[in-house]
């Protein structure tokens, strides 16, 4: 096997690593995986247009990323200490904002799509 190729199958595992650590160790993760799969469901059964299932797909796999890095920022500002610092609060703070902001985001979309097709 070439050395690129080890390379990316390496880089895949560590991938496929961090995935099930995330699922495993974060609650918050797993909230995003069980609402995600939940969108999914209601979506298929209210047959939402192409054009919904893109902004859906987009919108899901934004907030696990968002979800993944702000996990990433926690576990490097631990590593570095775990003493309280004012600049370690500020990257733990900005993290979780950018998931609020991503969430508050991605549930105005999904009722801007799902509640028109409620049979209601």
């Amino acid at each position: 096997m070439e050395a690129s190729q080890r390379d990316h199958g390496h880089a895949l595992n560590n991938a496929l690593d961090g995935f099930f650590w995330a699922i495993k160790t974060q609650s918050n993760y797993r909230i995003h995986l069980f609402i995600s799969i939940s969108v999914v469901a209601l979506g298929y059964l209210l047959k939402i247009s192409y054009f919904e299932w893109l902004l859906l797909v987009f919108a899901i796999t934004t907030g696990l990323v968002v979800e993944a890095v702000n996990t990433a920022i926690e576990a490097t500002t631990d590593a570095i200490t775990k003493d309280w610092r004012p600049e370690i609060k500020i990257a733990k703070d900005v993290g979780a904002a950018a998931m609020l902001t991503y969430a508050v985001g991605a549930t105005i979309l999904a009722l801007l799509i799902f509640i028109p097709k409620l049979p209601f």
